[in-house]
């Protein structure tokens, strides 16, 4: 063979693993794209899941400070109506300050 055979030669595998390593990039990268695209669903979905468990402890917390408002009044109510009933006694029942 000569020289140039074996050139045409070079060239034309050179040609066909070049075809080849272009179609297996695109198909790596192709792969690559939908796998990242499953993981970013998947993680936006669990930041989903943080998001309305935040908002049900806000919530919750909201429903407990309401509760406590209420208690804190009706202790207060009760407070005062005792010192009022206390002191309304003559010498015994005295209340005083600390």
């Amino acid at each position: 063979m000569e020289e140039n055979d074996f050139k045409r030669i070079e060239q034309l595998v050179s040609s066909v693993v070049d075809a080849k390593l272009v179609q297996h990039r695109k198909d790596v990268n192709e792969d690559f794209q939908h796998h990242v695209g499953i993981l970013t669903e998947d993680f936006q979905h669990k930041l989903q899941l943080v998001a309305e468990g935040h908002q049900m402890l806000s919530e919750k917390l909201d429903r407990v400070e309401d509760s406590l408002e209420n208690k804190m009044d009706s202790i207060a109510t009760e407070l005062a109506a005792h010192r009022a009933d206390t002191e309304g006694h003559k010498r015994g029942y005295l209340v005083r300050e600390p």
